[in-house]
C-alpha cells in the first residue's frame, strides 16, 4: 500500500518563503511523475507544479519564478520551495505522485496517489 505524506505549511508574511515536502512510501516500483496542486476557499483545485521523470518540471503562471519543484529521489520525496509568496497563494497544497507499486503477489498496478493537504496561508 503507497501512502504520500506532505508536511511544511503554515502561517508566513508577504513576501516570505515556505518549503512542503511530500513522501511517498510503501512497496514502489517505480515513481513515474509528481504534481502538485493547490485549492483556495471557494475556488477549484488547480495545477501548480509537474515534474514528470526524465522532464524538466511545468509550473502555472501564477507561480512561476517563485516556486521550484525538487526531487530526492533516494528518498522518494519532493519538494516544493515557495519564495516570494504572496496573499493569493493561501491554500491547501496537495502533492500527487504517479507510482507503479507491487503487491505481496507481485502483481504490478500504476495509479495516481494523493496526500491529505498542507495548508498554507499568507497573511500578515
Amino acid at each position: 500500500q503507497v501512502q504520500l505524506v506532505e508536511s511544511g505549511g503554515g502561517l508566513v508574511q508577504p513576501g516570505g518563503s515556505l518549503r512542503l515536502s511530500c513522501a511517498a512510501s510503501g512497496t514502489i516500483f517505480s515513481i513515474n511523475a509528481w504534481g502538485w496542486y493547490r485549492q483556495a476557499p471557494g475556488k477549484e483545485r488547480e495545477l501548480v507544479a509537474r515534474d514528470t521523470i526524465g522532464a524538466t518540471p511545468n509550473y502555472a503562471d501564477s507561480v512561476k519564478g517563485r516556486f521550484t519543484s525538487s526531487r530526492d529521489s533516494a528518498k522518494n520525496t519532493v519538494y516544493l520551495q515557495m519564495n516570494n509568496l504572496k496573499p493569493e497563494d493561501t491554500a491547501v497544497y496537495y502533492c500527487t505522485a504517479n507510482i507503479r507499486s507491487v503487491d505481496y503477489k507481485g502483481i504490478h498496478s500504476t495509479m495516481d496517489y494523493w496526500g491529505k493537504g498542507s495548508l498554507v496561508t499568507v497573511s500578515s
